[in-house]
């Protein structure tokens, strides 16, 4: 195993692959180096050998030791680097959202059947016992004919603030950390974490926390096609600060037979139906159906039925930990034994639609209007404006190749 990106979910990724007794953690690299250093002594609690340190990717990617990489670097970087490590002949275990954009997404696909890797997304739910039955109940019909699933990604989230563009912190290498994205000046509300709230490195929390709830949504669904039309509004409400990305937003996708809801909101809010409150947040899924309807979230799932919502049938959370990894990177190293990409529980295509959803969302909000997508293209149709935002222009030389 290379792990790239060791600073915060990366070091999970440490724990539970260097833990594993089929693994060994064989090198770390990150644009930082005092978190390469940091996460090398980590990885030595759970074996003996110490891992090859690097900055920079493309060396580790030149690395013949290695035979897998994962990676939990910022959304900017989840493309370039995947395709590149397919293109090394690594199987790649790669953090949500799958891409930045709905082009790269698809190019990430390709190379993963070009090359015959075995390409995971970091989507633990799909491992999950009481989310795995849920979506087997849906397509038995428990709640009758599936009309709309609703996603919630109500996650509390306090304001950035403002700060001012500074040096560049000594040891890190600040250019490799733009990679795609646009060069400008250094700026510490715009690194660690909060990266997540600018449009070049982001997708805000539809694309954080909220492709779990959208990959779910999906999932019960049963949609392997993208849907024709998508509408997104909302804002950033209540803060004054540096932050792009909404952090109210409301979401509808159509298809023929049914509609998929998305809502993130960020500020101080209730919650809704049986989704249940982890103390500061109101994260799941809500499905409706002609019979019912079902609740399932972090603590399980319930199904309601009949005219008086009775109590039918419920499931408790039965994993170690709440989002706990371990149950996704045993599946994946289990199809890097099979070389079956058929038995990845969160295959690279079904990461790709997911995190399409949340890109599609984006791109209606900041256009500001309802859009008409054609799926089997992946471009919006007549319509240049949008499709200016379902690829960006690649900075030199990180570029998203248009034929892997």
């Amino acid at each position: 195993m290379g792990v790239v990106g060791v600073r915060s979910r990366g070091r999970a990724h440490i724990e539970e692959f260097a833990k594993r007794p089929d693994c060994r953690v064989a090198a770390v690299c990150d644009i930082d180096t005092a978190q390469s250093e940091r996460a090398v002594q980590l990885a030595m609690k759970f074996q003996s050998s110490k891992p090859k340190t690097y900055q920079d990717i493309r060396r580790l990617l030149e690395d013949k030791d290695i035979d897998v990489v994962s990676f939990a670097v910022c959304n900017h970087w989840h493309a370039l680097a995947t395709i590149w490590a397919c293109q090394a002949g690594k199987d790649v275990y790669v953090e949500k959202p799958a891409s930045h954009n709905i082009w790269e997404g698809r190019r990430m696909v390709e190379a993963a059947r070009k090359y015959n890797r075995i390409v995971q997304v970091g989507m633990q739910s799909r491992c999950l016992k009481h989310k795995q039955r849920a979506v087997e109940l849906l397509r038995q019909g428990a709640i009758g004919k599936v009309y709309m699933a609703k996603g919630l990604c109500f996650k509390r989230r306090k304001s950035i603030g403002h700060q001012p563009d500074g040096p560049v912190p000594p040891g890190v290498d600040y250019d490799l950390w733009l990679g795609p994205a646009p060069m400008r000046p250094f700026n510490p509300n715009r690194f660690h974490y909060n990266w997540h709230w600018f449009w070049d490195t982001g997708n805000g929390d539809i694309g954080n926390q909220g492709v779990h709830e959208m990959d779910i949504a999906r999932w019960g669904l049963g949609k392997a096609t993208l849907p024709r039309k998508v509408h997104s509004s909302g804002g950033k409400f209540v803060y004054d600060d540096d932050q792009e990305t909404p952090n109210t937003q409301l979401a509808t996708f159509e298809w023929d037979d049914c509609q998929l809801v998305f809502e993130v909101r960020g500020l101080l809010t209730g919650g809704e139906s049986s989704v249940t409150y982890d103390g500061q947040n109101f994260i799941g899924n809500l499905f409706f159906g002609s019979e019912g309807f079902m609740a399932v979230d972090q603590a399980g799932f319930q199904i309601y039925l009949g005219e008086d919502r009775k109590l039918a049938q419920k499931m408790s959370y039965a994993e170690p930990r709440i989002w706990d990894t371990a149950p996704l990177v045993a599946n994946f190293i289990q199809a890097v034994q099979s070389r079956k990409h058929t038995d990845l529980a969160a295959d690279i295509l079904e990461g790709h639609l997911s995190a399409a959803l949340c890109h599609m969302a984006n791109i209606s909000y900041r256009t500001g209007r309802k859009l008409t997508f054609d799926p089997e293209t992946e471009t919006f149709v007549n319509d240049n404006e949008a499709n200016a935002f379902v690829t960006r222009k690649y900075r030199e030389p990180y570029v998203v190749p248009a034929i892997v």
